[in-house]
């Protein structure tokens, strides 16, 4: 018996990816921020790599006309009388005096979030051996100001005791909004109920407490007697303290702070797609376009066209060769991102038509699967190039890609304009579906709860009557 070792060649084909597919990918999916620091970066490293930049506004990327950029005004905006301009705060117009500053890179600052703000706070006012747990009780806040972990779970991940975290949430609660870091809407308003009583900035009832603590869902049914009857006191004085719920606090911690900073701290979106209806057709462009031009150096241009000059010696070859490259290699990838965006954006604008001139009733249902299909690319290539970014429409809003692939957002604006127009008596979830079925959209009570807690709207037994 022998044994024989043989070799062969056999052909096999392999899907491998290359660096530069993985460098596409990685810019690809940046954000306009993300994008700009990382030009930035491969400007100050590489000396073959140039940048023409535009003098554009820094929202829109358009010619910016006197003091201001009239795109980033809304088309036909009513009630901007003679004098008057309008400025976007999260899609919605208002009214402001032409003498007021419209310095475009003050409008593009960045809004100062509750995170933030607690996290300033709590620094000044916090020993610095706790402040582990304030970040930890921060970003355990939900979308509500409500913190979600408990104490023991807060106090194992970050070493101390429960005792101390009981101290921060103390401190937290008492940080406008007050209330932000409660477990629930009882203790949000209890909190708030001890800081106006202490401050004396309202007359607070002298069952408010008491109200809130035992009987708080009787008094969203408005069982004003049955409460009063178990307080032993009048119908009157429980009406009274209603009065001063509805009228003196809110629910949501992180609703009330942006309430009551949207007037000074504007959160302005830099879209990287803008979508305008011109002359009747609806044009498509992507923002970078305006901004920015990335080419070769010239110097460099000149020495990689005359490489094989005698003069040059290798080591100077080889520089070249190696940034010049580079440099290209940089500048392919950002075009192609480019015009990757600007096929996914004409092909939105094909399938919502409709929603982009008339409205968010009119989108329609969309994957990103589907897009994909229509442009010959993966779904996961558009979902890496839409992340992050945003689109400003015909309107002047900007909103994210994701926007157009959420078809709920129809049925919630007609949930949220139902509720601004209901009568003296709230509606519930049931007649809300039961209405939407009329419409001819079919949907389950539980889904318009959902749809309307996503909205920040309260059930109809706490609405205001």
């Amino acid at each position: 018996m022998s044994i024989e070792l043989n070799q062969s060649l056999q052909p096999a084909l392999q899907t491998r990816v290359t660096p530069k597919q993985i460098a596409a990918n990685a810019i690809l999916a940046m954000s306009s921020v993300e994008l700009t620091e990382a030009i930035a970066n491969e400007l100050e490293e590489n000396p073959a790599l140039e940048m023409a930049e535009h003098s554009t506004c820094p929202i829109c990327g358009s010619t910016i006309t006197g003091s201001h950029c009239t795109e980033c005004l809304p088309r036909g905006s009513a009630g901007a009388g003679p004098g008057e301009i309008a400025e976007s705060v999260s899609g919605d117009w208002v009214a402001r005096e032409e003498t007021d500053d419209l310095d475009p890179i003050a409008r593009a600052e960045a809004e100062f979030t509750l995170s933030e703000h607690l996290g300033w706070s709590l620094r000044v006012l916090l020993p610095h051996r706790l402040l582990p747990v304030v970040e930890y009780a921060i970003g355990a806040l939900d979308e509500n100001g409500f913190l979600t972990d408990a104490d023991e779970e807060i106090a194992i991940a970050t070493g101390v005791s429960p005792a101390d975290v009981a101290t921060v949430r103390d401190v937290m609660r008492g940080i406008e909004p007050i209330g932000v870091g409660s477990r629930n809407i009882a203790e949000s308003l209890a909190a708030q109920v001890a800081y106006l009583r202490e401050s004396g900035e309202a007359a607070v009832p002298t069952i408010a407490e008491a109200i809130i603590g035992e009987h708080l869902a009787d008094l969203g049914e408005r069982r004003f007697a049955q409460i009063a009857a178990a307080l032993g006191v009048s119908s009157q004085e429980v009406v009274a303290a209603w009065e001063f719920v509805k009228s003196n606090l809110h629910p949501y911690p992180a609703a009330a702070f942006h309430v009551a900073t949207a007037g000074s701290s504007r959160a302005i979106l830099r879209p990287d797609v803008l979508i305008r209806v011109v002359d009747g057709e609806i044009q498509v462009e992507v923002v970078e376009s305006r901004r920015f031009s990335l080419r070769v150096d010239a110097t460099y241009a000149r020495l990689s066209a005359g490489m094989r000059s005698a003069d040059a010696s290798e080591a100077d070859r080889q520089h070249v060769r190696e940034y010049v490259g580079r440099a290209r290699f940089f500048i392919d990838n950002v075009n192609r991102r480019r015009a990757t965006l600007q096929r996914i954006a004409e092909c939105l604008v094909d399938r919502q038509r409709d929603y982009l001139l008339h409205g968010v009733q009119h989108l329609v249902p969309l994957t990103r699967a589907e897009v994909g299909a229509h442009i010959g690319m993966h779904e996961s290539t558009v979902s890496r190039a839409t992340a992050e970014k945003y689109v400003m429409l015909p309107t002047g809003e900007v909103v994210p890609f994701g926007h157009f692939f959420t078809a709920s957002l129809g049925i919630k604006d007609q949930i949220r304009k139902m509720i601004e127009a209901e009568g003296s008596r709230p509606l519930s979830d049931q007649e809300i579906a039961d209405q939407l079925a009329g419409d001819g959209v079919a949907i389950a009570r539980r889904t318009v709860a959902k749809y309307r807690d996503e909205l920040q709207l309260l059930p109809a037994r706490l609405r205001r009557r």
